[in-house]
């Protein structure tokens, strides 16, 4: 059965009611019925529940605790003992604080007093699945992260990296993927929001498609239109009737980019869809329920933008139930000559070049990281691609201009860089070492300051960053040169 309209959507599981009173089992399986859980087994058989708790077939039990022949809290002591991770819900006519008590410690997460209220029981159950979910999730992270061992690996195959805060990221992703929970991927412009985004799509095992839309800088209107569509009629021009993207998503997953953008009214829209899963067409008077699973992407802060009132608070708690924040490229410099090589092979396809085997592409790749090792990448991983496949554009002979990238990104002349078919031995002060003098440790630091910093065109950050230092220490090595 579908959900009622103005109900909160809960997450799929099995859930077994145990009562004596038939009548009271039927009502809560129609209750739970109204919010979309159908996988519901209600018995009296105390024999046949200890079987499926012991099956592991259950993810929640809602237990009668005054059963004939007492046997409520002998059957939660089993549970406990049996399946300890398994919530247990008691339902008591007791609410005398003695027997709460009693009941928590053997295991119980929670209780409602009969008669019945249903409100306080679906929050009841909405809280212990949550906690089911979030440990589930939280039990596949830690144990794929220790191994960076991927279930799907090939659903992150187009993600080209070797660090190791990208691959946690992959097991936490793939941990999540199977969640209805919404997913915030927050990085800088050219991270690869998408492309996560796509890999949490393809990991899922969900059989809709992936739809994509930018949503910042739409008006309300355009964000309406765009995501649930419109009825015939609805305003001027709307001729037919048009179904939206939320619709082509059924069954998929939704990627909303540049959510931090949206309007205030788009964005009580779209709590009311992450909320209740339903959302009103345009022109339309009864609402639509949506089975699509919703990844929001933004390049702003939305903890800030939400203290600040910018955002609803509201909003971003519930968009960042499972969040993902990618790296800049600046941050993992591991992967640079791993993503030239591949850039560089991808580009001398585009553009049908042929490419050097792979002793010579290697090499190739590790010279232009060496020129590109001080760069920043302010548009990251996107803008590496562009600065590769411009230097595969303008190559001659098969040699990339090498200087030309360098003028590109402003970095100077390629002097202290190796030219074509030299050792490339950048620092004079290593080729020393093997005749004169040998220089102290404090003139070998002092000089290696110096050329970092002549290379960043004297931005310390960038020096500190190419030597491997704090920018605190490369300002006292170079103040200890000036006092000396």
């Amino acid at each position: 059965m579908e959900p009622e309209p103005g109900v909160p959507v809960f997450p799929s599981c099995t859930i077994l009611i145990l009562d004596d009173d038939e009548t009271l089992r039927t009502r809560l399986e129609l209750l739970f019925a109204r919010v979309g859980l159908d996988s519901i087994i209600t018995t009296g058989d105390k024999k046949r529940a200890s079987e499926l708790v012991a099956e592991r077939a259950i993810e929640l039990v809602i237990l009668d605790l005054f059963l004939p022949d007492e046997a409520g809290e002998d059957l939660l002591r089993e549970f406990s003992r049996v399946a300890p991770e398994l919530p247990v819900l008691v339902m008591t006519s007791a609410s005398d604080p003695e027997t709460i008590v009693r009941c928590m410690r053997l295991g119980a997460v929670d209780y409602v007093v009969k008669p019945i209220d249903e409100v306080r029981l679906l929050v009841s159950v909405w809280n212990a699945l949550a906690s089911v979910e979030q440990k589930r999730v939280a039990d596949g992270f830690r144990d794929k992260v220790f191994e960076h061992r991927l279930a799907q690996p090939e659903a992150f195959k187009a993600i080209v990296t070797k660090n190791e805060r990208m691959l946690n990221l992959f097991s936490y992703a793939e941990s999540v993927a199977r969640s209805r929970q919404p997913v915030l991927i927050t990085g800088e412009t050219g991270t690869g929001k998408e492309l996560f985004a796509r890999a949490i799509h393809e990991a899922s095992g969900r059989a809709g498609h992936f739809v994509a839309v930018n949503v910042g800088g739409l008006d309300d209107t355009m964000f309406s239109d765009s995501l649930f569509g419109h009825r015939k009629g609805a305003y001027t021009g709307a001729d037919t009737a048009r179904a939206g993207l939320l619709k082509e998503a059924e069954g998929g997953t939704i990627l909303l980019d540049e959510v931090g953008d949206l309007e205030a009214h788009s964005q009580i829209k779209l709590l009311r869809l992450l909320q209740e899963g339903e959302y009103y067409p345009l022109g339309a008077d009864l609402p639509l329920r949506s089975d699509a699973r919703v990844v929001a992407a933004t390049t702003k802060n939305l903890r800030e933008a939400a203290q600040s009132g910018d955002f609803r608070s509201d909003l971003y708690y519930r968009l960042q139930t499972h969040p993902i924040a990618l790296p800049p490229l600046r941050e993992r410099r591991e992967d640079l000559s791993l993503l030239i090589r591949y850039f560089l092979e991808k580009s001398a396809l585009d553009l049908d070049m042929e490419f050097p085997g792979d002793e010579a592409a290697q090499i190739c790749a590790e010279k232009v990281a060496r020129v590109l090792s001080s760069y920043d990448f302010p548009g990251n991983v996107r803008e590496l691609e562009s600065l590769v496949h411009d230097a595969v554009t303008g190559a001659r002979g098969g040699k990339l201009d090498l200087s030309a990238l360098e003028a590109r990104i402003g970095i100077g002349k390629r002097s202290e860089m190796e030219d074509e078919g030299e050792t490339g031995e950048p620092l004079s002060i290593i080729r020393d070492l093997t005749r004169g003098k040998i220089p102290t440790m404090d003139e070998a630091e002092r000089e290696l300051a110096e050329i970092a910093l002549q290379r960043s065109d004297g931005n310390m950050s960038r020096a500190a960053q190419v030597l491997g230092i704090s920018r605190q220490t490369l300002y006292n090595k170079l103040k200890k040169e000036t006092q000396n």
